[in-house]
């Protein structure tokens, strides 16, 4: 079965940074595009940044020039470089490996990330 999981969560201060990173098991990531999306409490789920299968990567404006998304797709990974962390970063963070074409989708649980003084 397909196991997606994200690590690398915790609490930070800011200004600090930390990174993320998703595991894949089970499924071959080299044709699949992935991405990370996040929900802070009370405010619906908004993607990050993504990355497709031929290396396009796309930001939210909101974390545009401080977050970096990225992907191994031999060692089956994706990661989420986070730098300059505001509170406004404070939020579970989702990892989803997905194809369009094949309108298919897996999800990690989400690993909590804080930012706070």
């Amino acid at each position: 079965q397909v196991q997606i999981v994200e690590s690398g969560g915790g609490l930070v201060q800011p200004g600090g940074s930390l990174r993320l990173t998703c595991t894949v098991a089970r499924l071959n990531i080299r044709n699949l595009d992935m991405g990370w999306y996040r929900q802070a409490p009370e405010k619906e789920r908004e993607v990050v940044a993504s990355i497709r299968s031929d290396g396009t990567t796309t930001y939210a404006d909101s974390v545009k020039g401080r977050f970096q998304i990225s992907r191994d797709n031999v060692g089956a990974t994706g990661g989420l470089e986070m730098n300059v962390l505001n509170p406004n970063d404070t939020a579970v963070y989702y990892c989803k490996v997905y194809s369009d074409s094949l309108r298919l989708q897996w999800w990690g649980q989400g690993t909590q990330v804080t930012v706070s003084s």
